[in-house]
């Protein structure tokens, strides 16, 4: 039997094809893959008909666009990963409190949701409150504790700094709060929730993983949309994108106080959201993309003025993100600031404009094409500097492809129905779905039982990999950087917390 079996994006196969080898050459392979490069898009157990806990791993390494495949079965216990592959840090810690797993030597093993159902919970952590964060010793160290209750409407999350005097020693981030277990909801689907439920795992991404939803169940089910629906499904996702990116430059340059651009990318961004809106009357996209293709078609005047409107703002954002990088004062707050290398990219697995920021050229649009993406290329967009300007203008460089890409398939929508039936499931099937989202690659695991529902379903959002990316940014930086250091970022704490 093959160690790893290869398949492509928004490929499934029969569950029992994926091979379950030995603890220890799943974790060699596991090790050599991301040691050469690759990466671990998804980490995921189940309970085994053995009683033990059969472990899956989905690996992006292959240069022709395959995914890896391949599984264990663990005891209670198994040797961590994490001191030497730390990309694998937070799905170690995921495996302890959902099944029990205890990675042994874990260098971090800590609570990552809070989930009530954890079955193994380290000695001394309980809720949020009781968190046991690192501490620095020396008498001129201080600490200082950022939310979880944050000014204005942002979502919840603990930052708690070790100082000395401005400079950060050392971030601790500590989430879950926003546990909601999407996970489990999403077990014994499709149901009439189930769409709405993928919508609400980043409120901001609605219909990034709302596509990569759909796109798992006519995996499984062996169906795929129509090319018009493809066509739709990527002005829709491109636009998230756009409005996202927007808003962030806006962001970005309101926290250096640079207002002429705070001011003017703020309002455009509802131009790209309003266009959203006028394809399916959601300004988020929500209830957009079904399974089998799209709710909502357009016209070809609709069209044709949806085309013009997108160009005629974006013209707009280029005059004002041109200021932005322009400034000298800008520049000054944001060259240098918040600088993740390449190598500490790599080690902990970044994605997204995160990682392009650091010059690597990752992008599931490029390296694991689905639907449009097969025939409508964008350029990848990278800088090289890793610091909070090369994440600015990543999204300054994505945000300006994506509009062209918007404008250009606007204008060249195929002929043909927009939506198909998508048959009941397949018994015992696996499938895997990826999609770039405005963060970063997002990948959703579908599994059915032998009654042909969903049985397990894992969800990884992009910043489940970026957030200690930011933690390590903010080491050796003044504490009143963080909140640009976090714009740059700009995770999700939900789509963590799923």
């Amino acid at each position: 039997m093959r160690e790893v079996l290869e398949i492509w994006n928004g490929e499934a196969v029969p569950a029992g094809e994926v091979p379950v080898i030995s603890v220890a050459r799943f974790q060699a392979i596991v090790s050599e893959v991301l040691a050469a490069g690759g990466r671990m898009s998804a980490l995921f157990g189940r309970p085994a008909p053995s009683g033990r806990v059969l472990v899956t791993a989905v690996l992006t390494d292959d240069p022709e666009g395959r995914l890896g495949l391949l599984a264990t079965e663990v005891d209670r216990r198994w040797p961590s990963l994490a001191a030497r592959c730390p990309a694998l840090q937070a799905f170690e810690r995921e495996l302890c409190e959902q099944y029990g797993v205890v990675p042994d030597g874990h260098p971090w093993l800590k609570p990552l949701r809070f989930e009530p159902e954890r079955r193994a919970v380290p000695e001394g952590t309980g809720m949020p409150g009781d968190y046991p964060f690192f501490q620095v010793e020396g008498e001129e160290i201080h600490e200082v504790a950022v939310g979880p209750v944050h000014a204005g409407i942002i979502e919840p999350g603990h930052f708690r700094f070790q100082c000395h005097g401005e400079k950060v020693i050392h971030l601790e981030i500590a989430l879950g709060y926003q546990h909601r277990g999407l996970e489990r909801l999403l077990e014994g689907g499709p149901a009439r929730k189930s769409l709405r439920l993928a919508e609400s795992v980043a409120g901001d991404t609605a219909v990034g993983h709302a596509l990569a939803y759909c796109r798992s169940l006519e995996a499984l089910a062996g169906v795929e949309a129509p090319p018009r629906a493809s066509y739709l499904r990527g002005i829709a996702l491109e636009l998230e994108r756009l409005a996202n990116h927007v808003g962030d430059l806006g962001m970005l340059a309101g926290d250096v106080g640079f207002q002429p651009t705070a001011a003017a990318c703020g309002a455009l961004r509802a131009e790209f959201l309003n266009a959203t809106a006028e394809i399916c009357g959601n300004r988020f996209g929500r209830g957009l993309v079904v399974p089998g293709g799209v709710r909502f078609d357009l016209a070809p005047d609709e069209a044709v003025r949806l085309s013009v409107k997108v160009n005629r703002a974006f013209e707009r954002v280029r005059e004002a993100a041109s200021l932005f990088f322009e400034s000298a004062s800008a520049r000054n707050r944001t060259d240098g600031t918040g600088v993740v290398s390449r190598e500490l990219c790599d080690a902990l697995g970044l994605v997204g404009p995160a990682a392009r920021a650091c010059g690597a050229s990752r992008d599931v649009r490029r390296d694991h094409p689905f639907g449009v993406y097969r025939f409508a290329h964008l350029p990848v967009a990278t800088a090289d500097t890793g610091d909070v300007f090369a994440r600015a203008w990543v999204r300054w460089l994505e945000a300006e492809r994506s509009s062209a890409f918007v404008a250009e398939r606007l204008g060249t929508l195929p002929e043909g129905p927009v939506r198909l039936e998508v048959p009941p499931l397949p018994p015992e099937r696996l499938a895997v779905s990826l999609v770039e989202g405005w963060r970063g690659e997002i990948a959703h695991v579908a599994l059915t039982h032998e009654e042909g529902r969903i049985e397990r379903y894992k969800v990884v959002d992009p910043s489940f990999h970026n957030w200690m990316g930011l933690a390590l940014a903010l080491r050796g930086e003044q504490v009143s950087d963080f909140p640009l250091c976090n714009k740059s970022f700009n995770l999700s704490y939900a789509g963590h917390d799923l």
